[in-house]
């Protein structure tokens, strides 16, 4: 069993930076993909980026990709995405998830069965 807890949302203006965090604890030894999603209201959960627990390959949705950077520390169990130059549109609750097979899209929700309880970022025009 994997545990995921998010941090660092918050509310910013557009063009500026913030850096959200994944620290997981449990059975993280398991691990094979770390992952985060958004989800806006009225919307369903979208995919955001991925990072590969074997080599550390990263992932990106279009959206985000050249402004979002996601990272991981092997040390501390913990995964991180740098958002830089949000936009309004970038508003929405972020989760992270865990994957501890290898079955499924890293863009796929159903690729994960363990997910934080979410972070808020708002991003004002």
């Amino acid at each position: 069993q994997v545990h995921l807890v998010e941090s660092g949302g918050g509310l910013v203006q557009a063009g500026n930076s913030l850096r959200l965090s994944c620290a997981a604890s449990g059975g993280t030894s398991s691990m094979t993909a770390m992952g985060w999603f958004r989800q806006a209201p009225g919307k369903e959960r979208e995919f955001v980026a991925a990072i590969r627990w074997s080599d550390s390959d990263t992932f990106y949705a279009d959206s985000v990709k050249g402004r979002f950077t996601i990272a991981r520390n092997n040390a501390e169990n913990t995964m991180y995405l740098q958002m830089n130059s949000l936009k309004p549109e970038d508003t929405a609750v972020y989760y992270c998830g865990a994957s501890d097979n290898y079955g499924g899209a890293y863009f796929s929700t159903h690729r994960y069965n363990y997910w934080g309880q979410g972070t808020q970022v708002t991003v004002s025009s």
